[in-house]
């Protein structure tokens, strides 16, 4: 009986595991994915595509449709009875057989369509009238006269998909595993060396501390035996100093202690840090090892298949991709040019998930099993960019005694903390003959706030430009795999850590960053892996607005070029964030806010919450946000936003926002006693958000503010079945029940109209709810019915009024 859990590849006889399996077959052979191709040409198969020899029992090798060997006679062909040759003659070119090319009518020949010249080409004239070696005329661009309609088409496709060979045709997986195993002993020295050195290192410190204890502790008896020699004729006191003598030393061990495990700390920090540059330069040398590699065999190919064609279509036609890394420039094309979905990559994505389930044994199958159908270099860099997002290796649990030839050992310097996402992603490309480097620098990460200054090294990070798509191009693969959702939810029942509540999913905008949405987020030591047409300084990198992925996911901007990181609020205390919004995404998105104290997480000032001292509204494609500072200081404005149907929003379950950016607000000054606004609901105010998810038009009033006396009325328009309409007045000191008869509303047709009476003048806010024509079953005229069901109408939008006398017309 055969063990399915442990065969060998029939190719490779390497292990097969159980993701990357085919077979078995009839005659119980197993096959990598990778490696079940036809063994005389080459042609990947599946189990529908292959054949078996039908001449030999005994031959197990798999075959295409073309080359499997056949029972049965011999067949013709040009090669077999070597007649190559003669099919090969140059046809006649004077001879025109009549009887298919009739007369009497216009003919397309060479001379119609030009072509001619290019047609002779193949013929030219020797010594005395003799004719050279037959050159054979072709059919191309250039002799159709179709080479601008050609190029006019390139220049529409902002990148064209390069020519590429796979790695496999090219590079036999023998060779690429002996350079490997080669890297593979250099890594296990280093390791051996990283090893000697923290034992030495060990040593060396408990010889110091013993060293240090003994002496402390010498001076500590000393000096107790001097003061007891004082004490002899007086027992009591003799058990005091002995007493006195034990704290000392309690107080001593501890404090030594504390000192040796802070200068442990220290000093295994410092191994780590050296380590860590110690593997990332062996990682750069083997790169570079396995680069020369693979050109080297790709030229080598390159030549024997002859693809030198003329001096019109260079190899580099062919095999675009450069064979010495590029300089670093900006692209020149943007990342919707290369592709507008992730959605296009489903099938890329999809095998490496496939390959993250199961665990390799080596850099060489995972990279095969990985590319093995990648047909571009950005397909590739897509693989290993969701390979490594996908695997999670900072959840991966390590055996202490992992062997170096294991699965496990294949990652061992994220076990040893030696190799980070970045190295890795460089190591892997390099694998698949991408150019990668890491770059250097600060980001605005966790713990990050508008106007933190970076003056040390809390926010130092690392991160990588692939080079595809016929540019470098930024990759995070630490932040497109450590994108926390859902972090507030409540454990699953029988789960047996919080951390069960914690999900994280890839985030694809840190996949071929465009340089000037990078920027915001990070800053390279050197200028020049900034990829921007004008650098800037570090001075301008944090006072960029500090801005999360979804703000760009989102196509959010800032209409005013004095938006920055910390913004300063006028004499009044006032200051406006404004953030456009895309055409198509006006219609979807809804905004929220939180605001508290800079320095501390307190949100409220007197008891009052502090949101209610930002007036958030929307005007065409603009949201903005007014603050208006309630006292002297620094504040912190977090934005969010989510993209909602308006089906999903008038269901009523609550929506999961998540922050865009986040701004620092200094009110230096306040000359002006600020008042909260009424507490309404919260987010936007006006009527845009009643347009945009209710279908409800404003007739009279188009603004956030409106300035009324002592009497409103305030009409809409539906453009859909709404029902239930109901409006609620609210006023800072005024109990919501006491206004609540003083708004009324009444439907005629299609038409909605809100009265509202004020008792008195000042400052009011008017909340409105509805919701949609059986939206939540049948509507009824039942007053009882209606008023147990206020609780499921929908926040429509809401006013800010001014009542005043003089207001009156």
């Amino acid at each position: 009986m055969m063990n399915f859990y442990e065969n060998l590849c029939f190719r490779c006889d390497q292990t097969v595991y159980q993701v990357d399996r085919v077979g078995p077959l009839k005659d119980f052979t197993f096959f990598h994915q990778g490696c079940f191709k036809c063994s005389a040409c080459g042609t990947k198969l599946t189990l529908k595509t292959y054949y078996n020899n039908q001449d030999s029992n005994d031959d197990k090798e798999v075959y295409c449709v073309s080359h499997v060997p056949k029972i049965g006679p011999g067949h013709l062909d040009g090669s077999a009875v070597g007649i190559r040759s003669a099919l090969n003659v140059p046809k006649s070119f004077n001879y025109v057989n009549e009887q298919i090319r009739g007369g009497g009518k216009g003919t397309f020949d060479a001379e119609a369509l030009a072509i001619k010249p290019h047609l002779n080409n193949g013929r030219h004239s020797g010594e005395n009238g003799h004719f050279a070696e037959h050159q054979y005329g072709r059919f191309d661009a250039s002799a159709l006269h179709i080479a601008h309609a050609l190029r006019a088409t390139e220049l529409q496709r902002s990148y064209r998909r390069p020519i590429e060979k796979p790695l496999d045709s090219y590079l036999d997986k023998d060779t690429q595993v002996r350079l490997e195993m080669k890297h593979r002993k250099e890594e296990d020295d280093l390791y051996r060396k990283f090893a000697r050195q923290r034992e030495e290192e060990e040593f060396k410190f408990k010889e110091e501390f013993r060293e240090e204890w003994e002496r402390e502790l010498e001076k500590l008896t000393s000096r107790f035996e001097r003061e007891l020699a004082n004490k002899r004729k007086k027992p009591d006191e003799q058990k005091v100093l002995t007493l006195r003598q034990l704290k000392e030393r309690e107080d001593l061990e501890k404090n030594l202690t504390v000192r040796r495990d802070k200068k442990k700390e220290s000093l295994t920090r410092k191994l780590l840090e050296h380590e860590r540059a110690a593997t990332a330069a062996l990682v750069e040398k083997q790169s570079k090892e396995m680069m020369n590699l693979i050109n080297e065999k790709r030229s080598e190919f390159m030549r024997a298949e002859s693809l030198y064609i003329d001096d019109d279509y260079q190899t580099e036609e062919l095999f675009p991709y450069p064979s010495n890394p590029p300089a670093p420039q900006p692209p020149g094309v943007a990342k919707t040019d290369i592709y507008h979905d992730p959605l296009v990559f489903a099938d890329i994505d999809q095998i490496a998930i496939s390959v993250a389930q199961e665990d390799q044994k080596t850099f060489t199958d995972l990279v095969r099993m990985l590319i093995g159908r990648c047909g571009s270099d950005v397909e590739k860099a897509r693989t290993i960019f969701r390979w490594i997002t996908v695997k999670n290796l900072n959840t991966m649990q390590f055996d202490d005694t992992v062997r170096t030839d294991t699965p496990m050992g294949l990652l061992r310097g994220i076990k040893h903390g030696t190799e980070s996402y970045h190295v890795l992603f460089k190591r892997i490309c390099s694998y698949a003959g991408l150019h990668c480097v890491v770059i250097k620098g600060y980001s605005k990460s966790a713990g990050y706030q508008p106007g933190v200054r970076f003056e040390d090294n809390r926010f130092r990070n690392s991160w990588n430009a692939v080079y595809v798509a016929g540019a470098w191009r930024f990759v995070q693969c630490n932040w497109g795999a450590r994108h926390l959702v859902n972090a507030k939810e409540v454990p699953k029942p029988g789960s047996k850590s919080k951390s069960d509540s914690l999900r994280y999913e890839y985030d694809d905008h840190y996949f071929l960053t465009d340089p000037k949405e990078f920027i915001y987020e990070f800053f390279p030591l050197q200028s020049e892996w900034q990829l921007l047409k004008t650098t800037i300084t570090l001075k301008e990198f944090e006072d960029l607005p500090f801005v999360r992925s979804l703000f760009f996911r989102y196509g959010l901007y800032f209409p005013d070029e004095n938006t920055k990181a910390v913004m300063v609020t006028d004499s009044t205390g006032a200051v406006t964030i404004r953030i456009g919004m895309p055409s198509n995404m006006q219609a979807s998105l809804i905004f929220h806010y939180n605001l508290k104290f800079y320095d501390n997480d307190t949100d409220t000032f007197e008891t009052i919450s502090l949101k209610r001292f930002v007036m958030q509204s929307v005007v065409g494609n603009v949201v903005a946000f007014r603050v208006h500072a309630p006292c002297s200081g620094a504040f912190l404005l977090d934005i969010f936003a989510n993209a909602v149907t308006p089906r999903e929003y008038l269901t009523g379950e609550p929506m999961k926002f998540k922050s865009v950016c986040k701004f620092k607000i200094v009110c230096e000054d306040l000359q002006t006693v600020m008042v909260p606004l009424p507490d309404c609901a919260s987010g936007e105010w006006g009527p845009m958000k009643a347009t945009r998810l209710f279908g409800l038009v404003p007739i009279t009033h188009q603004d956030a503010l409106i300035f009324a006396g002592r009497e409103l009325e305030c009409q809409f328009r539906m453009s859909r079945p709404l029902t239930d309409f109901m409006a609620t007045l609210h006023k800072n000191g005024s109990e919501e029940k006491r206004l609540a008869k003083y708004a009324s509303h009444y439907v005629t047709d299609d038409l909605v109209t809100f009265k509202i009476s004020f008792p008195e003048e000042g400052q009011y806010g008017m909340d409105i709810y509805t919701r949609e024509v059986n939206s939540m079953g049948n509507s009824s005229g039942n007053n009882a019915e209606q008023s147990n069901e206020k609780h499921l109408l929908t926040h429509c939008c809401k006013y800010l009024i001014n009542s005043s006398k003089r207001n009156q017309v």
